[in-house]
């Protein structure tokens, strides 16, 4: 499968074949074949570096990025094999016909690399569990996210390919909820985090309408603080506010609440339920995010 990194995990160990002794008639070894690993888009590739710490004395491991493979189709060389030796045949002269010194070859490259897959996607839904973005996902674009009315229901990225015209689309996706504490990885925040940082633009999705009891400007601001924790880059990220639930009581309301909160960024109310305002959503999204794809002849 090249759409997670799963096979890595039950198979961490990845080593390529030796190649083949020279052989008699001055024969060349066979070198081994080349082998290649897929791997979805997105993936950040690190090498696992360990040092010691300098109060405690323990290896401590950290992670140099190593290569970002973004693009289908892209290869890279994560460790080249090793160069072969010379055989006996190398150190015949005039006076020595049958020598036997030789050289032997190198070995191949190796390490530790830690593998991260980061989702692509134009613009990313953000917010708390049950803000209704799965729902969004799938009123957008063809995406069938699992959805049901009870927290973490999304605990994997959902993405979907929104379409604003023959050949013109941009790529949504639905990040699993977020909740207080998660830039310290509480409830798998950093699992969570780490797939809009790819995106260009930033959605944050709230329950308009408060309708399991919660405060949604109270949301919206808890979601910016552990996004802003998470990563000063991505805080800094154009984003924008979508209420949704407006066919709620309170609805209207807590949507005055929210525009005086944010005065500065664009609040659009919508009901993924009822397809309310999902219209004008879509048209805010193709100026920010569509892009024309050609037909090859």
């Amino acid at each position: 499968s090249t759409d997670s990194l799963r096979p890595f995990f039950f198979n961490p160990k990845l080593v390529a074949k030796d190649g083949d002794k020279g052989g008699a008639n001055l024969c060349t070894g066979r070198s081994a074949e080349a082998v290649v690993f897929k791997v979805p888009c997105g993936t950040l590739v690190s090498r696992i570096v360990e040092s010691e710490d300098a109060e405690t004395g323990e290896v401590v491991e950290s992670y140099e990025p190593f290569a970002d493979l973004t693009q289908a189709g892209q290869r890279f060389v994560l460790c080249k094999g090793g160069k072969g030796g010379k055989g006996n045949v190398h150190f015949t002269t005039s006076t020595h016909q049958a020598p036997r010194e030789f050289t032997p070859g190198e070995p191949g490259e190796e390490g530790r690399f830690h593998f991260e897959l980061r989702s692509i996607a134009d613009a990313g839904f953000v917010g708390f569990p049950n803000a209704g973005k799965s729902t969004l996902l799938s009123k957008l674009s063809a995406a069938r996210p699992k959805i049901a009315n009870y927290p973490f229901t999304t605990l994997q990225p959902n993405i979907g390919v929104i379409h604003f015209g023959p050949n013109r689309r941009g790529t949504l996706a639905d990040i699993p909820g977020l909740i207080e504490g998660a830039h310290d990885n509480v409830g798998l925040g950093h699992d969570f985090l780490r797939h809009i940082m790819r995106c260009r633009i930033l959605l944050f999705v709230v329950d308009a309408a408060g309708s399991e009891g919660r405060d949604p400007v109270h949301d919206l601001e808890t979601v910016r603080t552990e996004v802003s924790l998470y990563s000063k880059e991505l805080a800094r990220r154009s984003w924008h506010i979508i209420a949704n639930k407006m066919d709620m009581p309170g609805a209207e309301e807590n949507l005055e609440r929210i525009k005086d909160r944010f005065k500065k960024i664009r609040v659009l109310p919508v009901s993924a339920e009822t397809g309310e305002g999902l219209d004008k959503l879509r048209a805010f999204l193709d100026q920010k995010i569509g892009q024309d794809h050609g037909i090859d002849f």
